[in-house]
């Protein structure tokens, strides 16, 4: 075994006239299960079909995807583990000058929209060839979305990519479905049966359940319409409950969405990741150093798929879906004990996890009979009572890892869920995430402290957070260790002004905490956090929120969470006077940056004293308050006095 053929002479020397499929990818080939395209082929080579590699073909060349042949089946095709968008281009829009999936980590191997660009290139060489796209960038874009790089509204990219089929999800049980019907002579405008698949059509007369979204053209016109499309959107991505969804076009062409594919049981999930992968790129990019985001997961598990927190700005839910699946505590030992052999392993597992890692399985047993609640979140705005918070199975596993020879220590760099972290009655897990899965620092997620974009966000508020802290540092005190928190903060999420930002620069300040990194919120598509930007609409429940889209303004925000820096001074000075907080240009503690001029003085002066007004009214309430309180308790004792003596 090894790795599946990328040349004509590694099919030649593999005995192969003819590939069934030829998968086209924008990453580098990499034969680990931690990407799409190896989980993919190794499942179709494992129900027999034989699959060749072409990696990041040059688009402006046309015989650059017929490498390998004409093959049997069709082509496949993946952007790669990320958006090419989102892989390209920072929120700034300004091209980000490496790619991690590239060998020698450069950039612009791949092209903008690439399951689209790649889609057409082989529709000029091949006609007739089925062409089926898959991977997050199809998955994401498999309906109508907004596109933030253009500032459109765009099609499905099943219509834009000249694709005839588009498999969204994870994808494992969707393409052995369209292959196996392909093999047995269907024809592919007629693979319109399989579970987790977007087709196209002009007759919907075997349609009986569907439910028609707004069109495309109403959508364009109304940006609200995209809000009521993408709301039902949200409230169909459960396989259990899932209706077909219809998306009309010009010219009576139709994009029908299938119900998603049931979740992978874990005897599935098993077998997904215990295919024969080399683990590793492919040997042609060692002359380039290899490919770096190989270093990230070659000594990591992959332990869970799907999330139940319900983040707004997350795709998880239109990607892998709310209900949780799990690997067995053998296989992931397993797994633990090949990376162990490896000559460069050093004793450190770099991570056990998933999307969340503390979710181990459904938040409740409904789930997986009649599927999760379509107007109701597990985490958000509260637990529902229905979820079981429970670690007890993730910690077994942690502990039989933490026991394999050879193992120094196993770290948890998936993200952490706090608040299902805090409904769990037992705190084990959670000292002993402490003591043994923590180096130094554990990564979390608030995002925000001002509830009200927090609510928008999805996340829990500010005094859940609060809580989690005193809680780790309370743990810690015990344990006798040193180690800290280190919070990911968001700019410019929708419903953030200024004056949420300066709150937010407020907490930083107490804190005593200047994060490194911040995160501009940044519209990627089918997220809810995107449908607000673009439409300015709430899709869960269609009231308006304020969205920040000047470039300026989100510079503002970005910078006064970073306030102490010296080169966002101007930016910090600017976004407080717009914000009406002059009050924090001053020399006291309570403000986050010195003046520099008179007029800063000055304003800070003026604002200080009607400040200082305010405070001194409230400490005279207050103490008048006091007096009162005062007074009427030596009455009360003197009225008791006198009851106690006529009672003698």
């Amino acid at each position: 075994m090894g790795f599946l053929p990328i040349s004509a002479a590694d099919m030649r020397r593999a005995g192969i006239e003819q590939l069934d499929f030829v998968y086209i990818i924008g990453d580098a080939y990499v034969d680990h299960p931690s990407f799409g395209h190896a989980i993919i082929s190794r499942i179709l080579e494992a129900h027999g079909y034989r699959v060749g590699i072409i990696s990041q073909p040059d688009w402006k060349d046309d015989q650059s995807i017929a490498v390998l042949g004409r093959p049997r089946l069709g082509f496949l095709i993946s952007a790669g583990n990320m958006d090419s968008m989102v892989n390209h281009y920072f929120v700034s829009k300004k091209h980000r000058p490496n790619d991690a999936y590239t060998p020698g980590g450069e950039s612009l191997k791949r092209p903008d929209y690439a399951t689209a660009v790649y889609g057409n290139l082989i529709r000029k060489t091949y006609k007739d060839v089925p062409v089926i796209i898959g991977g997050i960038e199809a998955s994401l874009r498999r309906m109508a979305h907004y596109d933030y790089w253009s500032g459109q509204l765009k099609r499905s990219v099943l219509l834009d990519s000249q694709a005839d089929i588009l498999s969204y999800g994870m994808g494992e049980k969707a393409v052995v479905e369209i292959a196996d019907a392909l093999d047995a002579g269907i024809a592919v405008k007629d693979i319109t049966f399989v579970k987790g698949t977007v087709y196209k059509t002009r007759d919907l007369s075997g349609i009986y359940d569907g439910i028609t979204l707004p069109s495309y053209e109403a959508m364009q016109k109304e940006p609200k319409r995209y809000a009521e499309s993408f709301s039902v959107q949200y409230r169909n991505t459960d396989p259990f409950s899932g209706k077909t969804l219809i998306e009309t076009y010009p010219h009576q062409v139709y994009v029908v969405q299938n119900p998603p594919q049931e979740p992978l049981t874990t005897e599935e999930m098993d077998a997904v990741y215990e295919l024969p992968y080399m683990r590793t790129y492919h040997p042609s990019y060692e002359a380039k150093g290899g490919v770096p985001a190989v270093s990230e997961i070659r000594f990591s598990l992959t332990s869970s798929r799907g999330c139940f927190g319900g983040c707004s700005f997350c795709a998880l839910t239109f990607h892998q879906g709310r209900i949780i699946q799990a690997r067995s505590h053998e296989s992931l030992i397993r797994e633990a004990e090949q990376i162990i052999k490896a000559p460069d392993f050093k004793g450190y597992i770099h991570d056990v996890g998933g999307p969340t890692a503390n979710f181990r399985r459904p938040a409740c047993e409904k789930q997986l009979t009649e599927g999760v609640c379509q107007n109701r979140q597990c985490l958000f705005p509260k637990p529902c009572p229905n979820m079981r918070a429970d670690h007890s199975d993730y910690l077994a596993l942690l502990r039989k890892l933490r026991a394999l020879p050879g193992v120094k220590k196993v770290f948890i760099r998936s993200g952490i869920r706090f608040d299902y972290l805090l409904a769990d009655k037992d705190d084990t897990f959670f000292r002993e995430l402490a003591e043994h899965h923590v180096s130094g620092q554990l990564k979390v997620a608030p995002e925000h402290i001002s509830d009200a974009v927090l609510s928008l966000m999805g996340k829990p508020g500010r005094a859940v957070y609060e809580q989690f802290v005193k809680k780790y540092d309370k743990i810690n005190t015990k344990l006798g260790k040193k180690q800290f928190l280190v919070p990911y903060l968001m700019s410019s999420h929708p419903g953030s002004t200024l004056k949420e930002a300066v709150e937010l620069a407020e907490y930083l300040r107490d804190l005593g905490y200047m994060p490194e990194q911040v995160q501009d919120f940044y519209p990627t598509p089918s997220t809810i956090s995107t449908v607000m930007y673009y439409t300015g609409i709430d899709p869960r429940n269609g009231e308006k929120v304020y969205t920040c889209k000047n470039p300026h303004e989100k510079l503002l925000q970005r910078a006064l969470i970073q306030y102490r820096s010296p080169s966002n001074y101007e930016l910090v000075r600017e976004a407080l006077i717009k914000a009406g907080r002059a009050d924090l240009i001053g020399f006291s503690d309570h403000c986050l940056i010195r003046p520099r001029n008179q007029r800063d003085s000055g304003m800070r002066g003026e604002k200080q004293k009607r400040t200082d007004e305010i405070k001194n009214r409230g400490r005279d309430g207050r103490n008048n308050r006091t007096a009162g309180k005062t007074k009427g308790k030596t009455i009360r004792n003197v009225h008791r006095r006198k009851n106690d003596s006529r009672k003698k």
